[in-house]
């Protein structure tokens, strides 16, 4: 076990949303404090408001990790006197760092958009808005045979062989290996100067270029040879798409007041808007966390008989009407759903890896509207 800084806690967050993920300009990453620091505390909230500070205070935390950027748009001057520059003040006087992670959370695998479609148990869920696919690579060693199957292991926990819901993938196919150990070389098998033959096996698996490194320091960690002889390759083919929003199906059709009680009562709203005639059957479901307005055309096309967003405008609502798009809107707040989840992922990597921190969710109420 091991106590740890700022650094090594958004190394490891990074991993799940990282920054490359996020939409152009949007305001990511360290907005306020340093990362440098011992930190036995981490707290992750939707919003930085001042009483999410407070609660942090209270608990001595040193990291907080944010959804939405608290510094959304350039100070034009810091105020200690104004709302937020009284909040700042109080990040600083206590050394609390804050980090956001915006819309690379909201695309990230597990992140917003997954947990609202499992929040909605919504089966065989796909990404609504596609925004990033990454580039494919190859990798092809040679392993003697009764090494191939603890390098293929390694290869495997690395994040090498995911195909879409399968992981560990790979192929091997087994051969005679030659080589002749020159001077200076320590072989692993052989002698210097005398031409040696191994079987060995070639292990072939894919991976996204992102973990290219990861990928490649598992292999030279657990092959056993001093020179290993591998080939990459780019493929054509790239990894699963990433994207905004999610959608799929519900397990049985029900009407569209039904499904609305039900995200309600699961999303644990106070309250929501219905468009659309509640007498309507639905199965097809597409969601996406906060402001969905630009996106009731892509749910549509993709044939949701109902889309489940927040911040939707009147005349929105009137085109989504016109074109016949029933819409639940639950409000930007039902994001708040990254709170738990986050924790919960963050916390289980941090015991893997063997840290000393305390990773929870922010209990503050930071929803501003209330239903009368």
């Amino acid at each position: 076990m091991k106590t740890v800084n700022g650094h090594e806690i958004i190394q490891l967050f990074e991993e799940f949303s990282p920054k490359y993920l996020a939409e152009s300009g949007d305001p990511i990453g360290l907005q306020i404090g340093k990362l440098n620091e011992k930190v036995e505390n981490v707290m992750i909230t939707l919003d930085v408001l001042e009483n999410v500070v407070d609660e942090a205070i209270k608990n001595s935390v040193k990291l907080i990790i944010a959804h939405h950027p608290p510094l959304f748009r350039p100070l034009k001057s810091l105020q200690t006197d104004s709302y937020q520059g009284r909040m700042i003040e109080k990040l600083i006087k206590h050394d609390i760092s804050v980090y956001a992670a915006h819309t690379n959370l909201d695309v990230a695998v597990g992140g917003v958009n997954d947990l609202l479609a499992s929040k909605l148990q919504l089966q065989e869920p796909s990404v609504l808005v596609p925004t990033y696919q990454e580039e494919l690579r190859k990798l092809a060693v040679y392993v003697p045979k009764e090494h191939a199957g603890e390098l293929r292991e390694a290869l495997g926990k690395a994040g090498a062989g995911h195909i879409g819901n399968y992981s560990h993938c790979s192929f091997s196919s087994e051969g005679q290996g030659r080589f002749l150990p020159g001077e200076g070389t320590h072989p692993h098998i052989g002698k210097q100067g005398a031409l040696e033959e191994v079987s060995e096996e070639k292990v072939e698996t894919v991976y996204p270029v992102s973990l290219e490194k990861k990928v490649l320091k598992a292999m030279f960690t657990h092959h056993p040879y001093e020179e290993i002889a591998y080939d990459i390759y780019s493929l054509e083919n790239g990894s699963k798409a990433l994207g905004l929003g999610r959608i799929g199906y519900l397990a049985e059709e029900m009407s569209l007041k039904d499904f609305a009680l039900f995200v309600k009562k699961t999303l644990g709203m106070d309250g929501i808007r219905l468009i659309g005639d509640g007498d309507a059957k639905v199965k097809k479901v597409a969601v996406l966390g906060g402001d969905g307005n630009k996106f009731i055309g892509k749910a549509k096309r993709q044939g949701a008989d109902v889309f489940v967003s927040g911040d939707i405008y009147y005349h929105t609502a009137h085109d989504a009407m016109m074109m016949g798009l029933n819409i639940v809107d639950a409000g930007h707040h039902i994001e708040k759903v990254m709170k738990e989840g986050v924790a919960a992922h963050l916390a289980k990597r941090c015991s893997e890896k063997g840290f000393i921190v305390n990773i929870f969710a922010s209990k503050a109420e930071t929803n501003p509207f209330t239903y009368m």
